[in-house]
């Protein structure tokens, strides 16, 4: 065989490849990619080629998307993928009791929790739609997606596994998009940890998180290069988000709730820029209740209107918002835990632009060169339900948002 007759097959190979059909008649796969604390302006830093190129091509919330309160982890997480603020879907914090469960804490860490589907069955996420819908779904350590939401599994997924390498996860998705046509899904999900988990370590302006900024660059070349390869990347929507931003902490930014009660007077359910209260006794609760140095407290059903917060019956009876950079805890857990250097977190006001998260789309359905002002990440999922061609779910998004986006 010459290297021009080699050449001729290698071209029509790939012409054959880029007209064989993604789907059956039906709308372009999705893919939607987390990478956990990715706080907007990081993209601005020029260490994310691939990612800037993705936002240069397609719809791009410039300033960022604003994350629900509280502005953490899992709440955010099930808000993307249902349109509902944790308030109407009850994913209320990372750290969750409830009366119907006695004595039992929900928790990231709790793999017997974080598989009931007790705790996640207000929402129906995106999977279980599509699923219902007849189409396949495969999600790679999107929180909600190790449980059998309201019956409902995708199917394929995986129990979380942080061991498992940023590319290893990549591969596994390009290998969903090797299946035969029948059982290729039409919805997958990506999940990366490591922004989350150094800005924590060490701080949104450190080092060790500018590398974990090359890293998750790095696992999305190859996503692109694979999709390219496969002659799939105009073919299929690709919409890249974060759940929330990340801003500084220091030792000197500490303040103890039981300054203000003793700490008998009162139960701990989470502690932070967010920390979530139960009072024991009416003089804890009134001696909790107001503004304190670099934090403020309220009733439940009291809180300022812009957080979209504390009707849930899972939402403890307190809840109170530190200042941005200033954790809220208490002496005994400070003695147990203590800040040693600087570090970072997030949890503060969502309205802080320190929270805003990345929002990117690319595809056939988006439009090219597109750009988003601020908005609500509750309308992250009237988007990809468009995008999907499912009937979306009640939810809190507004369409309107995201319009500008479309095709």
């Amino acid at each position: 065989m010459t290297a021009l007759t080699r050449r001729l097959l290698l071209a029509l190979a790939a012409l054959l490849l880029t007209a064989a059909p993604v789907a059956a008649g039906g709308p372009a796969p999705l893919i939607l990619v987390s990478i956990d604390g990715f706080r907007a302006d990081y993209i601005g830093r020029g260490i994310t080629p691939t990612l800037a190129a993705l936002a240069e091509e397609g719809a791009w919330a410039t300033e960022g998307m604003r994350p629900s309160f509280p502005s953490n982890t899992l709440p955010n997480h099930y808000t993307l993928v249902t349109g509902l603020r944790p308030d109407h879907h009850g994913i209320t914090d990372n750290t969750l009791f409830d009366a119907a469960r006695p004595g039992v804490k929900f928790s990231m860490g709790a793999r017997d929790q974080v598989e009931d589907r007790f705790w996640w069955d207000g929402g129906e996420p995106v999977w279980v739609t599509a699923e219902r819908a007849g189409m396949k779904t495969a999600t790679t350590f999107w929180p909600g997606s190790e449980a059998a939401v309201r019956g409902v599994r995708p199917t394929t997924w995986f129990p979380y596994d942080e061991a498992l390498s940023a590319f290893d996860r990549v591969d596994r998705l390009l290998g969903w998009l090797d299946l035969p046509e029948a059982e290729r899904p039409g919805f997958m999900t990506l999940y990366f940890e490591a922004v989350d988990t150094q800005g924590h370590r060490f701080g949104p302006d450190s080092p060790e998180l500018n590398q974990a900024l090359r890293g998750v660059d790095a696992a999305l070349a190859r996503l692109v290069a694979g999709l390219k390869a496969r002659g799939l990347y105009d073919r299929i929507n690709l919409v890249v988000v974060a759940d929330h931003g990340m801003a500084g902490t220091s030792p000197e930014r500490v303040v103890f709730v039981d300054d203000i009660t003793p700490l008998d007077s009162f139960t701990v359910v989470t502690m932070g820029w967010t920390a979530s209260l139960i009072p024991r006794t009416p003089q804890a609760e009134a001696a909790l209740v107001g503004k304190h140095p670099h934090f403020e407290c309220w009733r439940k059903g009291e809180m300022p209107a812009r957080l979209g917060y504390g009707t849930h019956p899972r939402i403890p009876p307190i809840i109170c918002l530190s200042q941005t950079g200033w954790v809220v805890t208490t002496r005994a857990r400070y003695a147990e835990r203590p800040m040693t250097r600087v570090g970072g977190s997030h949890g503060a006001d969502p309205h802080d632009p320190a929270m805003r998260a990345l929002f990117i789309a690319r595809g056939p359905g988006l439009r090219p060169g597109s750009r988003l002002p601020v908005f609500d990440n509750v309308s992250v999922y009237p988007l990809v339900m468009t995008l999907l061609g499912l009937t979306a779910q009640p939810n809190d998004g507004d369409p309107a948002a995201t319009a500008a986006a479309l095709r």
